[in-house]
């Protein structure tokens, strides 16, 4: 099965914003303002990585041989779950030990920005 990484893209945009209306309008009276703080990295780190995951779709629809380009896609995307599910949760559930999987959304985070920029380094050099 082929991933759509433009679709994840789009509903992970999607998701965020409707994350973010809802952590404005709906949890402010609910939650600390550190939980609140929480919640809200949560939101900007899903927001820039569903753009950061469009980049991966649209490069993929140009390369779509590229292993390196599918395992950035797959790793951007298994990062905002990680990541950001687990500051939702954490935030809205108060349970600590969430707080331990986000590291592991951080650095897929990292290996999928440093596939991308592994690709784009020997797309530049090829000769």
């Amino acid at each position: 099965m082929q991933l759509n990484f433009l679709f994840l893209s789009a509903l992970c945009g999607l998701t965020g914003v409707a994350m973010g209306a809802f952590g404005a309008h709906g949890l402010k009276a609910v939650l600390s303002p550190e939980m609140l703080a929480v919640y809200k990295t949560a939101v900007d780190y899903q927001m820039w990585h569903a753009l950061g995951l469009g980049l991966i779709a649209l490069l993929y629809q140009q390369t779509p041989d590229s292993v390196h380009l599918k395992w950035a896609g797959q790793l951007m995307f298994a990062g905002i779950l990680l990541f950001s599910g687990s500051l939702y949760l954490l935030a809205i559930l108060n349970i600590k030990w969430l707080g331990m999987i986000t590291p592991l959304g951080g650095i897929a985070f990292l290996i999928a920005w440093g596939l991308v920029a592994f690709f784009a380094y020997h797309s530049n050099n090829k000769t």
